[in-house]
């Protein structure tokens, strides 16, 4: 049978169980809100007929010189 989180909280000692709460409310504090819209991947494969021409890691340096120049789009 497997020990729930409370049960494993519980077993600790007083002093234990309060760092362990005061670490959850940290946690809950900066929790970012749920997006209302869910990622979506409709942009998946998009640029499979570059894969013979760039790798992973030369697109991931062209797209970071463009936001340090300030390009977006």
């Amino acid at each position: 049978m497997s020990t729930t989180l409370v049960e494993k909280i519980e077993k600790l000692p007083p002093k234990k169980q309060k760092e362990v709460e005061v670490i959850v409310e940290r946690m809950i504090e900066q929790q970012e809100p749920e997006s209302e819209m869910p990622w979506k991947f409709d942009w998946e494969g998009a640029l499979k007929d570059m894969r013979d021409e760039y790798t992973s890691v030369e697109l991931q340096h062209a797209v970071t010189k463009l936001w340090r120049q300030g390009v977006s789009r």
